[in-house]
Order: C-alpha cells, then sequence, then structure tokens
C-alpha cells in the first residue's frame, strides 16, 4: 500500500493530507493533532471520513495546512482526507459523496464595496 496525497480546500484554507498505512499518528504542521485542534468540534470535523470508515488507527496522516482560520482548516482537512481515502478505495466514492465529504463548500467572503460600511453594511444615514 502506498502513500496518498490529496488537498482540500475552504474559504481561504489549504490543506496537503498525506495518507500512509501506519497505526494512526496524526501531524499537522509539525504539531500534535490534538494541539493543532484544540476544540473537540474541529477535531471530529477533521477526521470524520477516517471515522466513518473505522479507520482512525489504521492510517498515519501528515497534513500541511495554511491560510484561513482554524474552523476553514479543520473543513480543508477533512475535504483532502475524504479525496485520498477514495484515492485508495473507490468503493467508498459513494458513501463519501452521499455524507457530503467530497462537496467543495464554494462559500468565500464577499468583498468591502466603496461607498459602504462592508460587504453590504450602509454607513449611518444622517438627515440633517
Amino acid at each position: 500500500m502506498e502513500e496518498h496525497v490529496k488537498s482540500g480546500r475552504r474559504k481561504t484554507a489549504i490543506a496537503s493530507v498525506r495518507l500512509r498505512p501506519g497505526s494512526g499518528k496524526i501531524d499537522v504542521n509539525g504539531r500534535a493533532f490534538e494541539e493543532y485542534f484544540p476544540v473537540p468540534n474541529q477535531r471530529l470535523t477533521a477526521i470524520e471520513p477516517l471515522v466513518k470508515i473505522n479507520g482512525t488507527e489504521k492510517y498515519d496522516l501528515l497534513i500541511r495546512v495554511k491560510g484561513g482560520g482554524v474552523e476553514g482548516q479543520a473543513a480543508a482537512v477533512r475535504l483532502g482526507l475524504a479525496r485520498a481515502l477514495v484515492e485508495q478505495n473507490e468503493e467508498l466514492r459513494h458513501e463519501f459523496k452521499d455524507s457530503g465529504f467530497l462537496t467543495r463548500d464554494s462559500r468565500m467572503r464577499e468583498r468591502k464595496k466603496y461607498g459602504r460600511a462592508g460587504a453590504r453594511k450602509r454607513f449611518q444615514f444622517s438627515k440633517r
């Protein structure tokens, strides 16, 4: 069994996930998984595809993430991990597609417009 490398994205976060057979060790940017994603919900989001196939003890993950916030990075890791698992075992594609793991969340931050306080918010109106 060889190593599979896939990338995932969410907002401005980009994650590169290396999947290799192992004992369940997860390394994120040179730090421990629990240290990088301190909130349990973020950890669950990131390894959801592995949990679904009961593979948390079967694979070692080497993850590199940059950009965005921690929540966006966790979602990017989830997409990259799902893609790597599908590349390794094509039979998982249907199951992951139904769970929404292979869908790239395309929602991005809307840019600020001129003459406005933000993307849509206006400055306070003064009649006099």
